[in-house]
């Protein structure tokens, strides 16, 4: 064999070893603890920068934004990432991409195995189908995290939408004073509707200097309207950041849909989260569930102003 042909396949395979050498070294690179963790949940990622990214898109959706189609890579591209802390555990956050009947389904699953929901919003308008973008955050060991995020991934294109029930326009007017008994505070009727607003007293907010109150947008409120047997409730929740995950898990266990969790105001101290929500059933019902949420505020003032 000619020495340049000899030459010629050495540096072939030699090559080849180096290819396979380097995939053998990036394959490596991923710690064995985040290796499992792709296993485990049985998706792709990759890790770069000290960082596991696990993908999550939603490419089983075939989503348009007036009219006009948006592949998955435009921004439907769920996911959740890894990386160490100082002490060795490890830092989850993640954003979910979720279709409107998949959010409380996937909200409950995240709650009960102890993630935390850290914010729900949209990121488009005209989008069909609707979707909707939910933050998460965990801490703990790769391989538990993974544990208790996957009953959530795995909801994720698999609720059935329920069927919504058609009103009956009749029925037992709302007994309003027993709502506001059950609740704690009165409320004010304005046509159809009887809203109860309670203000966050117990948080010296401050914004610039000035001192924010309930007519500033500091506080909380419950809108009823329908029939005592067949009600509808909207409202809107003011959180400190610790009082977020005991609301949502209150408002998951009593039936009520959380549709929203972000901010209305920057630059405000303490920072104060908001969340809405709504739900339908019998008017008592409704109201114990705002009511088992409204227990939740104000548990960790004390702590939290001294902190501050």
């Amino acid at each position: 064999m000619p020495r340049l042909i000899r030459k010629g396949i050495v540096v072939l395979f030699g090559s080849i070893g180096l290819l396979f050498c380097g995939l053998s070294a990036f394959a490596q690179d991923v710690p064995s603890d985040y290796q499992e963790v792709l296993r485990f949940l049985d998706r792709k990622g990759d890790f770069k920068t000290g960082v596991l990214k696990v993908n999550i898109p939603r490419s089983d959706l075939k989503i348009s934004i007036q009219g006009f189609s948006t592949p998955t890579p435009f921004g439907f591209g769920g996911w959740i990432a890894l990386t160490k802390s100082t002490d060795g555990s490890d830092v989850m956050m993640g954003d979910l991409v979720l279709l409107q009947e998949e959010v409380n389904p996937v909200m409950s699953a995240l709650l009960d195995n102890g993630i935390d929901v850290t914010a729900l919003h949209n990121h488009f308008f005209w989008d069909d189908p609707h979707v909707y973008f939910m933050h998460v955050h965990g801490l703990g060991k790769a391989a538990d995290l993974a544990r208790r995020v996957k009953p959530g991934l795995d909801l994720i294109g698999h609720v059935v939408p329920s069927a919504a029930a058609p009103g009956s326009g009749t029925g037992t007017p709302l007994d309003t004073e027993k709502l506001a008994k059950l609740i704690g505070h009165p409320g004010e009727q304005s046509g159809a509707v009887y809203k109860i607003t309670i203000g966050r007293d117990d948080i010296a907010m401050k914004d610039h200097g000035a001192a924010i109150n309930t007519r500033m947008g500091l506080n909380t409120w419950a809108a009823f309207v329908g029939t005592q047997g067949d009600a509808a409730i909207a409202g809107d929740i003011a959180m400190l950041e610790n009082e977020v995950t005991p609301v949502l898990k209150a408002l998951r266990k009593n039936g009520l849909d959380v549709v929203a969790i972000h901010h209305h105001m920057t630059e405000d101290r303490p920072i104060v989260i908001f969340l809405h929500y709504w739900g339908r059933g019998p008017a008592e019902k409704l109201a114990t569930g705002f009511k088992a949420a409204l227990d939740e505020l104000g548990k960790g003032v004390a702590a939290h102003a001294m902190a501050h």
